[in-house]
Protein backbone atom coordinates (compact mmCIF):
# COMPACT_ATOMS: atom_id res chain seq x y z
CA UNK A 1 0.00 0.00 0.00
CA UNK A 2 1.21 3.81 -0.78
CA UNK A 3 1.88 6.42 1.63
CA UNK A 4 2.98 9.96 1.63
CA UNK A 5 4.54 11.72 4.43
CA UNK A 6 5.00 15.76 3.91
CA UNK A 7 8.01 16.57 6.28
CA UNK A 8 8.29 20.67 7.10
CA UNK A 9 11.06 22.13 9.13
CA UNK A 10 9.74 21.85 12.47
CA UNK A 11 9.12 24.44 15.57
CA UNK A 12 9.65 24.21 19.58
CA UNK A 13 6.55 22.80 21.62
CA UNK A 14 5.88 26.25 22.82
CA UNK A 15 7.51 29.69 23.13
CA UNK A 16 8.80 28.65 26.76
CA UNK A 17 12.77 28.98 26.62
CA UNK A 18 12.78 25.72 27.91
CA UNK A 19 11.36 24.20 24.81
CA UNK A 20 12.88 26.52 22.43
CA UNK A 21 16.55 25.16 23.65
CA UNK A 22 15.34 22.00 22.98
CA UNK A 23 14.65 22.25 19.92
CA UNK A 24 17.29 24.93 19.20
CA UNK A 25 20.00 21.53 20.35
CA UNK A 26 18.11 19.12 18.12
CA UNK A 27 18.05 21.73 15.08
CA UNK A 28 21.64 23.06 15.69
CA UNK A 29 23.26 20.13 16.88
CA UNK A 30 22.53 17.99 13.15
CA UNK A 31 25.69 17.96 10.98
CA UNK A 32 24.31 19.16 8.16
CA UNK A 33 23.09 22.56 9.53
CA UNK A 34 26.24 23.21 11.39
CA UNK A 35 28.69 20.93 9.72
CA UNK A 36 31.65 20.74 12.02
CA UNK A 37 33.14 18.13 14.27
CA UNK A 38 30.78 16.94 16.84
CA UNK A 39 33.05 18.53 19.62
CA UNK A 40 33.48 21.17 17.68
CA UNK A 41 29.79 21.71 16.92
CA UNK A 42 29.09 20.58 20.77
CA UNK A 43 31.31 23.30 21.93
CA UNK A 44 29.79 26.13 19.73
CA UNK A 45 25.72 25.20 20.55
CA UNK A 46 25.90 23.71 24.13
CA UNK A 47 28.37 25.78 25.12
CA UNK A 48 28.10 29.19 23.17
CA UNK A 49 24.85 29.76 21.44
CA UNK A 50 22.48 27.49 23.72
CA UNK A 51 23.71 29.99 26.53
CA UNK A 52 21.97 33.03 25.33
CA UNK A 53 19.95 32.14 22.71
CA UNK A 54 16.77 30.64 23.84
CA UNK A 55 15.85 33.37 25.51
CA UNK A 56 16.01 35.71 22.65
CA UNK A 57 14.42 33.36 20.31
CA UNK A 58 11.55 32.84 22.34
CA UNK A 59 10.83 36.01 22.46
CA UNK A 60 11.03 36.24 18.82
CA UNK A 61 8.30 32.89 18.83
CA UNK A 62 6.48 35.07 21.30
CA UNK A 63 5.64 37.66 18.45
CA UNK A 64 4.15 35.51 16.13
CA UNK A 65 2.44 32.64 18.42
CA UNK A 66 -0.96 31.74 16.96
CA UNK A 67 -4.14 30.87 19.86
CA UNK A 68 -3.89 27.27 17.89
CA UNK A 69 0.43 26.72 18.24
CA UNK A 70 3.44 27.26 15.91
CA UNK A 71 1.92 29.01 12.70
CA UNK A 72 4.62 27.01 10.88
CA UNK A 73 2.71 23.70 12.18
CA UNK A 74 -0.76 25.03 12.44
CA UNK A 75 -0.11 26.22 8.88
CA UNK A 76 1.66 22.33 7.52
CA UNK A 77 -1.43 20.26 9.41
CA UNK A 78 -4.40 22.72 7.29
CA UNK A 79 -1.93 21.44 4.21
CA UNK A 80 -1.46 17.68 5.12
CA UNK A 81 -5.57 17.52 5.51
CA UNK A 82 -6.76 19.55 2.40
CA UNK A 83 -3.91 17.31 0.47
CA UNK A 84 -5.20 14.19 2.03
CA UNK A 85 -8.64 15.29 1.01
CA UNK A 86 -7.98 15.05 -2.29
CA UNK A 87 -5.42 12.09 -2.98
CA UNK A 88 -6.09 8.94 -3.53
CA UNK A 89 -3.31 7.50 -0.50
CA UNK A 90 -3.50 8.36 2.89
CA UNK A 91 -0.95 11.62 3.62
CA UNK A 92 0.80 12.02 6.57
CA UNK A 93 2.74 14.75 8.33
CA UNK A 94 5.84 15.08 9.91
CA UNK A 95 8.42 17.78 10.99
CA UNK A 96 12.24 17.65 10.70
CA UNK A 97 12.86 18.87 14.21
CA UNK A 98 10.65 18.78 16.57
CA UNK A 99 6.88 17.39 16.49
CA UNK A 100 5.87 15.34 15.08
CA UNK A 101 8.78 13.51 14.45
CA UNK A 102 9.25 11.82 10.81
CA UNK A 103 9.34 8.50 13.01
CA UNK A 104 6.03 9.42 14.48
CA UNK A 105 5.13 10.08 10.65
CA UNK A 106 6.44 6.62 9.69
CA UNK A 107 4.45 4.91 12.50
CA UNK A 108 0.74 6.27 11.55
CA UNK A 109 1.32 5.47 7.81
CA UNK A 110 2.68 1.44 8.70
CA UNK A 111 -0.58 1.65 11.18
CA UNK A 112 -1.75 2.28 8.29
CA UNK A 113 -0.94 -0.88 6.18
CA UNK A 114 1.30 1.33 4.20
CA UNK A 115 5.02 0.02 2.83
CA UNK A 116 5.65 2.50 -0.07
CA UNK A 117 6.13 5.59 1.14
CA UNK A 118 6.84 9.33 -1.25
CA UNK A 119 9.28 11.46 0.86
CA UNK A 120 8.12 15.38 0.33
CA UNK A 121 10.21 17.90 1.70
CA UNK A 122 8.73 20.79 1.71
CA UNK A 123 11.50 22.76 0.26
CA UNK A 124 11.27 24.02 -2.75
CA UNK A 125 14.94 24.37 -3.35
CA UNK A 126 17.45 21.67 -2.42
CA UNK A 127 20.49 21.98 0.73
CA UNK A 128 22.27 20.16 2.90
CA UNK A 129 20.85 21.31 6.30
CA UNK A 130 16.80 20.91 4.37
CA UNK A 131 16.08 18.53 1.91
CA UNK A 132 19.83 16.21 2.46
CA UNK A 133 19.23 16.07 5.88
CA UNK A 134 15.39 14.82 5.74
CA UNK A 135 16.14 12.39 3.21
CA UNK A 136 19.18 10.66 5.38
CA UNK A 137 17.26 10.94 8.85
CA UNK A 138 14.69 8.73 6.84
CA UNK A 139 16.88 6.19 5.98
CA UNK A 140 18.25 5.89 9.01
CA UNK A 141 14.74 5.50 10.58
CA UNK A 142 13.97 2.90 7.90
CA UNK A 143 16.64 0.60 7.86
CA UNK A 144 16.62 0.46 11.99
CA UNK A 145 12.60 0.43 12.29
CA UNK A 146 11.15 0.24 9.12
CA UNK A 147 13.00 -2.01 7.09
CA UNK A 148 9.52 -3.70 5.21
CA UNK A 149 9.43 0.20 3.75
CA UNK A 150 10.94 1.32 0.01
CA UNK A 151 11.19 5.16 0.05
CA UNK A 152 11.01 7.52 -3.22
CA UNK A 153 11.85 11.30 -2.69
CA UNK A 154 10.01 14.03 -4.21
CA UNK A 155 12.82 16.08 -6.14
CA UNK A 156 13.49 19.34 -5.53
CA UNK A 157 10.65 21.33 -7.15
CA UNK A 158 12.16 25.01 -7.48
CA UNK A 159 11.66 25.06 -11.19
CA UNK A 160 8.57 22.86 -11.82
CA UNK A 161 6.14 24.21 -13.85
CA UNK A 162 2.74 23.90 -11.61
CA UNK A 163 5.47 25.43 -8.66
CA UNK A 164 6.30 28.16 -10.32
CA UNK A 165 2.61 29.30 -11.80
CA UNK A 166 1.03 28.91 -8.28
CA UNK A 167 3.92 31.03 -6.44
CA UNK A 168 3.88 34.04 -9.47
CA UNK A 169 0.04 33.80 -9.01
CA UNK A 170 -0.13 34.12 -5.25
CA UNK A 171 2.50 36.63 -5.81
CA UNK A 172 0.18 38.38 -8.11
CA UNK A 173 -2.94 38.05 -5.95
CA UNK A 174 -1.01 39.68 -3.53
CA UNK A 175 0.35 42.43 -4.72
CA UNK A 176 -2.45 43.14 -6.68
CA UNK A 177 -4.23 46.90 -6.15
CA UNK A 178 -0.85 47.74 -4.14
CA UNK A 179 1.75 50.04 -4.89
CA UNK A 180 5.09 48.35 -4.75
CA UNK A 181 8.92 49.71 -6.63
CA UNK A 182 10.41 46.43 -5.95
CA UNK A 183 10.03 43.16 -5.48
CA UNK A 184 12.75 41.44 -2.71
CA UNK A 185 13.20 37.35 -3.52
CA UNK A 186 14.59 36.34 0.14
CA UNK A 187 15.57 32.72 0.61
CA UNK A 188 17.47 31.60 3.82
CA UNK A 189 20.75 31.51 3.36
CA UNK A 190 23.32 29.08 3.90
CA UNK A 191 27.02 28.77 4.30
CA UNK A 192 29.20 29.13 1.13
CA UNK A 193 31.10 25.78 1.80
CA UNK A 194 27.90 23.61 1.85
CA UNK A 195 27.34 25.28 -1.47
CA UNK A 196 30.99 23.50 -2.52
CA UNK A 197 30.05 20.79 -0.71
CA UNK A 198 27.17 19.92 -2.85
CA UNK A 199 28.97 20.10 -5.72
CA UNK A 200 28.69 17.04 -7.46
CA UNK A 201 31.27 17.91 -9.65
CA UNK A 202 33.87 19.12 -7.32
CA UNK A 203 35.34 21.84 -9.33
CA UNK A 204 31.98 23.75 -10.83
CA UNK A 205 30.41 25.26 -8.23
CA UNK A 206 32.70 28.83 -7.43
CA UNK A 207 30.13 31.21 -6.05
CA UNK A 208 31.61 33.98 -8.78
CA UNK A 209 28.14 35.25 -10.08
CA UNK A 210 28.79 32.67 -13.22
CA UNK A 211 28.81 29.15 -12.11
CA UNK A 212 25.26 29.53 -11.74
CA UNK A 213 24.11 30.64 -15.16
CA UNK A 214 26.70 28.04 -17.37
CA UNK A 215 24.49 24.40 -17.60
CA UNK A 216 26.18 21.94 -14.92
CA UNK A 217 25.03 18.84 -13.65
CA UNK A 218 25.75 20.65 -10.05
CA UNK A 219 22.96 22.61 -10.50
CA UNK A 220 20.64 19.28 -9.37
CA UNK A 221 22.10 19.98 -5.66
CA UNK A 222 22.89 23.86 -5.95
CA UNK A 223 20.69 25.82 -3.57
CA UNK A 224 22.54 28.80 -4.77
CA UNK A 225 21.39 28.13 -8.76
CA UNK A 226 18.07 26.88 -7.41
CA UNK A 227 17.41 30.15 -5.54
CA UNK A 228 18.19 32.44 -8.89
CA UNK A 229 16.45 30.06 -10.88
CA UNK A 230 13.28 30.20 -9.19
CA UNK A 231 13.43 34.14 -9.33
CA UNK A 232 13.67 34.22 -12.92
CA UNK A 233 11.45 31.50 -13.82
CA UNK A 234 9.23 33.65 -11.11
CA UNK A 235 9.73 37.19 -12.71
CA UNK A 236 9.28 35.75 -16.12
CA UNK A 237 6.10 34.26 -15.34
CA UNK A 238 4.64 37.91 -13.90
CA UNK A 239 6.87 39.81 -16.74
CA UNK A 240 8.76 42.06 -13.90
CA UNK A 241 10.89 44.43 -15.90
CA UNK A 242 14.54 44.00 -15.21
CA UNK A 243 15.95 46.35 -12.23
CA UNK A 244 12.22 45.85 -10.77
CA UNK A 245 13.00 42.51 -8.55
CA UNK A 246 16.29 41.18 -6.89
CA UNK A 247 17.41 38.18 -5.15
CA UNK A 248 18.47 38.30 -1.52
CA UNK A 249 19.73 35.79 1.42
CA UNK A 250 18.24 35.69 5.20
CA UNK A 251 19.39 34.05 8.53
CA UNK A 252 23.30 33.85 8.67
CA UNK A 253 24.79 32.53 11.90
CA UNK A 254 28.67 32.84 12.71
CA UNK A 255 31.75 34.54 10.98
CA UNK A 256 32.18 32.22 7.97
CA UNK A 257 31.30 33.49 4.39
CA UNK A 258 27.03 33.43 3.63
CA UNK A 259 25.16 33.82 0.35
CA UNK A 260 25.21 36.98 -0.60
CA UNK A 261 23.52 39.93 -0.84
CA UNK A 262 21.98 39.64 2.27
CA UNK A 263 18.35 40.42 2.81
CA UNK A 264 18.93 43.10 5.73
CA UNK A 265 20.99 44.98 4.17
CA UNK A 266 19.58 44.99 0.56
CA UNK A 267 16.39 46.31 2.56
CA UNK A 268 18.26 48.65 4.42
CA UNK A 269 20.10 50.12 1.08
CA UNK A 270 16.67 50.34 -1.08
CA UNK A 271 15.39 52.54 1.63
CA UNK A 272 18.30 54.76 2.02
CA UNK A 273 18.19 55.29 -1.87
CA UNK A 274 14.89 56.61 -2.33
CA UNK A 275 12.81 53.40 -2.63
CA UNK A 276 9.38 54.10 -0.80
CA UNK A 277 7.21 50.73 -1.22
CA UNK A 278 8.92 47.64 -1.06
CA UNK A 279 7.76 43.90 -1.71
CA UNK A 280 8.90 40.97 -0.02
CA UNK A 281 8.30 37.15 -1.04
CA UNK A 282 10.32 34.21 0.82
CA UNK A 283 10.19 31.14 -2.03
CA UNK A 284 12.67 29.23 0.31
CA UNK A 285 9.79 28.37 2.46
CA UNK A 286 6.14 26.91 1.55
CA UNK A 287 4.73 27.62 5.31
CA UNK A 288 5.20 30.60 6.96
CA UNK A 289 7.06 30.49 9.92
CA UNK A 290 9.73 32.37 12.34
CA UNK A 291 11.96 33.10 9.65
CA UNK A 292 9.06 34.81 7.53
CA UNK A 293 6.60 36.23 10.12
CA UNK A 294 9.64 37.75 12.62
CA UNK A 295 12.35 38.28 10.19
CA UNK A 296 10.85 39.61 7.89
CA UNK A 297 7.30 40.93 7.92
CA UNK A 298 8.48 42.75 11.71
CA UNK A 299 12.69 43.02 11.87
CA UNK A 300 13.00 43.70 8.44
CA UNK A 301 10.07 45.82 7.97
CA UNK A 302 10.88 48.05 10.54
CA UNK A 303 14.64 48.34 9.24
CA UNK A 304 12.58 49.42 6.28
CA UNK A 305 10.33 52.15 7.85
CA UNK A 306 13.61 53.63 10.17
CA UNK A 307 15.52 53.91 7.13
CA UNK A 308 13.29 56.14 4.86
CA UNK A 309 11.04 53.33 3.50
CA UNK A 310 7.11 53.90 3.58
CA UNK A 311 4.91 50.59 2.57
CA UNK A 312 6.44 47.26 3.54
CA UNK A 313 4.31 44.21 2.03
CA UNK A 314 5.48 41.12 2.91
CA UNK A 315 4.07 38.18 0.64
CA UNK A 316 2.63 35.27 2.68
CA UNK A 317 4.36 31.61 1.38
CA UNK A 318 1.80 29.00 -0.33
CA UNK A 319 0.91 27.99 2.90
CA UNK A 320 -2.68 25.97 2.54
CA UNK A 321 -3.07 27.70 -0.88
CA UNK A 322 -6.02 25.97 -2.83
CA UNK A 323 -3.84 26.15 -5.93
CA UNK A 324 -0.85 24.84 -4.29
CA UNK A 325 -3.02 22.00 -2.81
CA UNK A 326 -3.69 20.18 -6.09
CA UNK A 327 -0.47 21.03 -7.74
CA UNK A 328 0.50 18.67 -4.28
CA UNK A 329 -2.49 16.04 -4.85
CA UNK A 330 -1.36 15.99 -8.39
CA UNK A 331 1.91 14.90 -8.21
CA UNK A 332 1.19 12.26 -5.26
CA UNK A 333 -1.45 11.02 -7.61
CA UNK A 334 0.74 10.51 -10.44
CA UNK A 335 3.28 8.93 -8.08
CA UNK A 336 0.73 6.40 -6.85
CA UNK A 337 -0.60 5.80 -10.35
CA UNK A 338 2.59 5.46 -12.79
CA UNK A 339 4.67 3.32 -9.93
CA UNK A 340 1.91 0.33 -10.08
Amino acid sequence: MKGVLLVNLGSPDSTDPKDVKKYLDEFLMDERVIDMPYWLRSLIVRGIILKTRPKKSAEAYSRIWWDEGSPLIVLSERLQDKVDKLTSVPVALAMRYGNPSIKEGLESLKALGVNEVLLIPLYPQFAMATTETIIVLAEELRKKFFSDMTFTTIPAFYNHDDYIRVLAESIRKELEGKDWEKLLFSYHGVPERHIRKSDVTGSHCRIDGQCCRNPSPAHQFCYRHQCYETTRLVAKYLELPEGSYHTSFQSRLGIDPWLKPFTDKTVDEYAETGVKNLAVVTPAFVSDCLETLEEIGMEAKDSFVEHGGENFHLVPCLNDDEGWVKVLARWIDEWAIHTV
